[in-house]
């Protein structure tokens, strides 16, 4: 019963863990760290609700969860299983891997839908948006709409609208651009992923909503990041003003718009400009990996 406990215990720790991350505003100031924190809470909760069902229905064989499932493996081959397990605790570790395959057969559903959207709205860029010399890595949309946002992939897109183009001076297009290239060049989509696949399980669950949400504000938050370091505060947080005033923003499904999360505490976080709490940053990493590693090393053992 150890294996339980431990299993259990990991998925407690997840779920306090993403209390914890979606209480804190530190998270506003690391969002690079805080985004790994997410990526574990997820990664290492979805292995524990795998393994916890697992482990219980294994408790006959006294090892390991990685090890009882091989030897079960083999029990089922020869047709005999061992004295102390019984038809529920066999169901117990169909249970498991039945969790397992949902979630991922629902992040592969997610991606499919997400690379399906991008592909035709790539194609209707090809037919209705134009070069501009102004903005020579983007492309332009005839919109009076203000709009800026990556279409993500193998062949990611910059899109900015007529709209934005009138909105914005030089300077603030410049920010707005290096940002929506950071969301293609560190392919922010595929961060958001296993958030919208585990969404669509657990719609009903309150913290798995406030973790998208969360985790979709700090994938902006980086990228606001990125475009402060080459352009400053002052031009990406005057042009996310601007955008908040339009009101009238668009992104398309499949793409990542600048506009689309809390603009007003974007612009209050560029300005208040203070340091990432690195001591912090560094136990919330240490935090995280032993989110991972406690489940891995219990079915790699």
């Amino acid at each position: 019963m150890v294996y339980v406990l431990h299993f259990g215990l990991s998925v407690l720790a997840c779920w306090l863990t993403a209390q914890v991350l979606t209480r804190s505003t530190w998270t506003w100031r690391s969002p690079g760290v805080a985004i790994l924190c997410w990526q574990a809470v997820g990664l290492g909760a979805g292995l524990s609700t795998i393994g916890l069902p697992m482990a219980l229905g294994l408790t006959a064989y006294d090892l390991p969860p990685g090890s009882a499932l091989w030897a079960l493996a083999g029990d089922l081959r020869r047709g005999a299983l061992p004295g102390g397990m019984s038809a529920v605790q066999l169901g117990l570790v169909g249970v498991g891997g039945g969790i397992g395959v949902v979630l991922f057969s629902t992040t592969v559903r997610s991606l499919r839908s997400a690379v399906v959207a991008q592909r035709r709205h790539r194609d209707l860029l090809a037919l209705v948006a134009r070069q501009d010399p102004t903005v020579p890595d983007a492309l332009v949309l005839d919109h009076p709409s203000a709009a800026a946002y990556c279409l993500p992939g193998v062949r990611p897109r910059v899109v900015v609208s007529a709209g934005a183009l009138d909105l914005l001076d030089r300077a603030e297009l410049a920010a707005v651009l290096t940002h929506e290239r950071t969301h293609a060049q560190e392919r922010h989509d595929l961060v958001l992923l296993p958030f919208t696949a585990l969404r669509r399980v657990l719609p009903w669950m309150r913290w798995v909503r406030d973790a998208h949400e969360r985790v979709a504000l700090l994938v902006e938050m980086r990228a606001d990041d990125k475009a402060r370091k080459f352009h400053a505060e002052a031009p990406l947080a005057a042009a996310l003003r601007r955008f908040a005033a339009a009101g009238d923003r668009i992104a398309p499904a499949g793409t990542l718009g600048i506009g689309n999360q809390d603009l007003d505490l974007r612009v209050r976080r560029l300005l208040e400009s203070r340091r990432p709490p690195r001591l912090l940053g560094a136990a919330a990493l240490g935090v995280a990996t032993i989110l991972v590693a406690l489940p891995i090393s219990l079915f790699l053992s």
